[in-house]
């Protein structure tokens, strides 16, 4: 079922990109994301790149027991140029930065600008993490992990770390990122029409007026920076999908994990393509067709959230063991319900095609995460078979994917 839509998909796309008609010229998708202005290239996602590489550093050092609340909460926010006196970044051109993780969390125009106080919690949420990790976790480094007690515990080769309920904090911050910051800001900010064609920009992409000092039209500019937040620190940022899944540990990594399951493949191209005929579009100054593949984009990075939160829900179960009083058995499960954990979480920064509205409402997820940790007092430790397939499947009902398609990746 899923390929056959992505052939549908894809015939739609070459229809548009390549039949002449009176509603504008044809246009033709470059090979590569490659796009220029007076021999010199008009794509620019610098601040992109710079997000991503704090959020490397932060997750990294999550797992850091020599870390303090105060540099974790500063990688966060990094207040450092407004008069903080933290450094807590490896790389010092990300210490000297204006930006931040927190000030594009939860931050879309089309999302959150009229709802301040659900952005306030988001951001909330990812602080509490951190300092639930240095104030819960990090004291019971060497503590066995048990049912309502943070700690330690096994999971093949490695060691995880989790909270009394068996949740990972380093993974919830990593996962849910993926949706608060670089989902919501790709698909529900930079791919809106109330950004790309807010105030005159579309009359001076019309006119091919650049922006102050800058090589691009800003219309042009807002498209490149939701490809950024995908591709940014790509081996080949105009060939990315020669490397997808290797290039960061958040957006890129998991389109690159759906692309490799068999059911999935093509969707990295789908992606890829759509991202290049949009912005060819703009180019072309074709709105209509600009439009359409922004839905092709927000439509396919949806499923891969959708997909992955399902992948690590049905992990996770079939990793519960068969006794459930041998608490040392569950380091995989703990591991991949956490990383499911951040993927549900995600899906309230979703995008449904067509509309302003995400696959799933924020109750929808609230009732999801609550589901997830409500089968006992000990979250977790306590989670059914059963639970795990109706989360599952309540997800799934929602994409062109089956729990089998989706759980076996």
């Amino acid at each position: 079922m899923y390929k056959l839509n992505a052939l549908i998909c894809l015939s739609l796309i070459l229809f548009s990109a390549c039949s002449d008609d009176d509603n504008g010229p044809s246009v033709t998708a470059p090979d590569t994301f490659t796009f220029e202005r007076d021999g010199q290239s008009s794509v620019s996602f610098s601040g992109q790149t710079t997000r991503i590489l704090m959020g490397e550093e932060l997750i990294s050092a999550m797992k850091d027991f020599e870390s303090s609340t105060l540099e974790l909460l500063e990688m966060y926010k990094n207040e450092t140029a407004d008069g903080g006196d933290a450094n807590p970044f490896g790389n010092e051109d990300l210490n000297g930065s204006d930006k931040s993780i927190r000030s594009k969390t939860a931050a879309s125009r089309d999302f959150f600008s009229a709802n301040t106080i659900e952005a306030s919690q988001i951001k909330e949420d990812f602080e509490q993490w951190i300092e639930k990790q240095v104030g819960e976790v990090f004291p019971n480094e060497l503590t066995v992990a048990a049912p309502g007690t943070a700690g330690q515990i096994a999971d093949g080769s490695s060691t995880r770390f989790v909270n009394a309920n068996g949740l990972e904090y380093n993974q919830l911050v990593n996962k849910s990122l993926i949706g608060a910051l670089m989902l919501d800001q790709a698909l529900n900010n930079y791919l809106g029409t109330a950004v790309l064609d807010e105030a005159d920009n579309r009359s001076e992409n019309d006119a091919d007026i650049v922006a102050d000092g800058k090589n691009y039209t800003t219309m042009e500019h807002k498209w490149d920076e939701a490809y950024g937040y995908l591709y940014g620190t790509s081996a080949s940022t105009a060939n990315p999908n020669a490397t997808i899944g290797e290039d960061d540990s958040f957006l890129n990594k998991y389109v690159g994990r759906v692309e490799n399951d068999a059911d999935f493949t093509g969707i990295a191209d789908d992606i890829f393509n759509a991202f290049k005929l949009g912005r060819a579009a703009i180019v072309a100054k074709d709105y209509t067709l600009r439009d359409q593949q922004a839905d092709i984009i927000k439509e396919k990075l949806s499923e891969v959230i959708a997909i992955r939160a399902v992948y690590y829900l049905q992990q996770g179960k079939m990793a519960l063991p068969d006794d459930r009083n041998n608490t040392a058995a569950y380091g995989t499960t703990f591991h991949d319900l956490s990383e499911g954990y951040g993927f549900i979480y995600s899906l309230r920064f979703t995008r449904r095609p067509g509309s302003d509205a995400p696959y799933f409402t924020k109750a929808e997820v609230d009732g999801f995460l609550e589901d997830l940790l409500g089968d006992g007092q000990n979250g977790l430790w306590d989670v059914t078979d059963a639970t795990l397939d109706a989360l599952s499947e309540a997800i799934a009902a929602k994409f062109n994917f089956t729990v089998e398609q989706a759980g076996e990746s």
